[in-house]
């Protein structure tokens, strides 16, 4: 070969692979068809699968409730259907909605107009701006991205999905963090106020008043239903004399506090108080209500309480406060106490004063 087809043909050379870097490579693989989408309430054993946030995940052993991409138990299979798309900013990838898809509690979505929204009941893919019902609007945070693991979840919640399951190793798979965290939306303020100090004693504030109440998250109603919380007020006990007792993380108990609470949640408690114990979002929701919105015996709410420095003495008094503070039942009070010291200790913050009521 001559010197000048030697030159010509290195210049060629050159040319090629400039123009080859200059032009992304199309990509040849696609997304695997996502398998049936993950439901809170369904059994998965070794082996089964299912779809959640646009990815197949495999059961490598026994699970019910917990959510995919959460702890050990369930193995990513990879991306699924569209595999997301990523919208707004602010390190958040999301899929995008899709009319027809099952979607449980606590799934994120990225909506045709840009903006986000967080299922807060489970449903056959409802549209977010219509059924509003079963969505919320969502603000993307900076931490943006997975739930799963170690990592804060969507919203910046400051109790990781694994400090939730150290706090609560024998819990009821119905109480699920999902649940907990799609509720959050109905009181935005709940563990978002103040210093990430308080953030997190507030958090830990209302799990070890929860735990006190449930045994440990481990019952959803109360152990004795035959009592009669049925109060003489103008709207009755439409569901029924005995419906009412108490369900839920805080023990929502008598038709008043049903009808206030559905009433502040858009939602018929009154006739329905036995979605208290069927919907875990709606569960928490009433915990969180009566948290951040009731004074109880007390004179502030949990939620003043916490951010106004009160102490989480303060947080009994407006939860049971009549019957146990002032001496009426320290077992029970130190219980509550014990509770919160184990949480914030796991939280990795200082407990605070005026622990006792």
């Amino acid at each position: 070969m001559s010197r000048q087809r030697i030159i010509a043909f290195l210049t060629a050379l050159a040319v090629a692979v400039g123009l080859a870097l200059l032009i992304p490579m199309a990509s040849t693989a696609s997304a695997a068809t996502c398998t049936t989408a993950w439901n809170s309430s369904s059994v998965y054993t070794g082996g089964m699968t299912a779809s959640y946030n646009s990815h197949n995940w495999s059961a490598k052993w026994w699970t019910q409730g917990e959510t995919p991409g959460s702890a050990d138990v369930w193995a990513d299979q990879g991306a699924c259907g569209s595999g997301g798309t990523t919208g707004g900013g602010s390190g958040c990838s999301y899929p995008a909605w899709a009319q027809g898809h099952n979607y449980v509690t606590g799934d994120i979505v990225t909506y045709t107009n840009g903006n986000y929204y967080i299922a807060t009941h489970d449903n056959p893919g409802y549209d977010p701006t219509i059924s509003t019902w079963f969505w919320s609007p969502y603000t993307c945070g900076s931490s943006g991205g997975s739930t799963g693991g170690g990592n804060p979840p969507p919203g910046g919640f400051v109790v990781t999905e694994a400090q939730f399951n150290q706090m609560f190793p024998s819990r009821n798979s119905f109480y699920t963090y999902s649940g907990l965290t799609a509720a959050m939306s109905a009181y935005p303020a709940f563990a978002t106020t103040g210093s990430d100090t308080v953030k997190k004693q507030e958090a830990a504030a209302f799990l070890a008043n929860v735990s006190h109440e449930t045994g440990g998250l481990v019952y959803i109603t109360e152990v004795d239903k035959s009592g009669n919380y049925c109060a003489s007020e103008p709207y009755g006990c439409p569901a029924g004399t005995y419906a009412y007792y108490g369900r839920g993380p805080i023990q929502l108990s008598w038709n008043f506090n049903y009808k206030a609470a559905g009433d502040s949640l858009g939602i018929d408690l009154l006739d329905n108080p036995s979605l208290v114990e069927t919907d875990p979002a709606v569960s928490w929701k009433t915990g969180l209500w009566y948290w951040d919105t009731q004074t109880g015996p007390g004179s502030m709410t949990a939620h003043n309480a916490m951010v106004n420095g009160a102490g989480f003495g303060e947080t009994i008094r407006s939860i049971n406060g009549s019957i146990e503070c002032n001496g009426g039942n320290p077992a029970e009070v130190q219980d509550r106490v014990a509770a919160y010291q184990r949480f914030v200790q796991i939280l990795g913050v200082p407990a605070g004063n005026n622990l006792s009521c």
